[in-house]
């Protein structure tokens, strides 16, 4: 059964850090594409970050700098840190696998599975 899950959201004050986990079971984790994103309440998904299969990552603009991404195919485990923390940053985080490379080359946001999401709140 294909399952991704996430885990490590919270509530942190603005400057804070946390680090999100997604475990993934029933897909072949080392040859996957994934993709972290978020949804703030009332707001449309928002891409966030993605990494190959070699570790190559890319980010938002919004989060350049204070996000990183990152792997452990041995653990079939996908993390994002998140670091220095605002009220912006208030949002569903999901993981996502993308569906393929071209995909993934054209950063079309398309995926095919997906993880329920884990909640991060950033207030004071």
């Amino acid at each position: 059964q294909v399952q991704l899950v996430e885990f490590g959201g919270g509530s942190v004050q603005p400057g804070g850090s946390l680090k999100l986990s997604c475990t993934t079971t029933g897909i072949t984790f080392r040859t996957s594409y994934m993709d972290w994103i978020r949804q703030a309440p009332g707001k449309g998904p928002e891409w966030v970050s993605d990494i190959d299969t070699v570790g190559n990552t890319r980010y938002a603009d919004s989060v350049k700098g204070r996000f990183t991404i990152s792997r452990d195919n041995a653990k079939d485990t996908l993390y994002l840190e998140m670091n220095n923390l605002t009220p912006d940053d208030t949002a569903l985080y999901y993981c996502a696998r993308i569906p393929n490379y071209s995909d993934y080359v054209l950063q079309t946001h398309k995926y095919d599975v997906r993880g329920p999401g884990t909640q991060v709140t950033v207030s004071s």
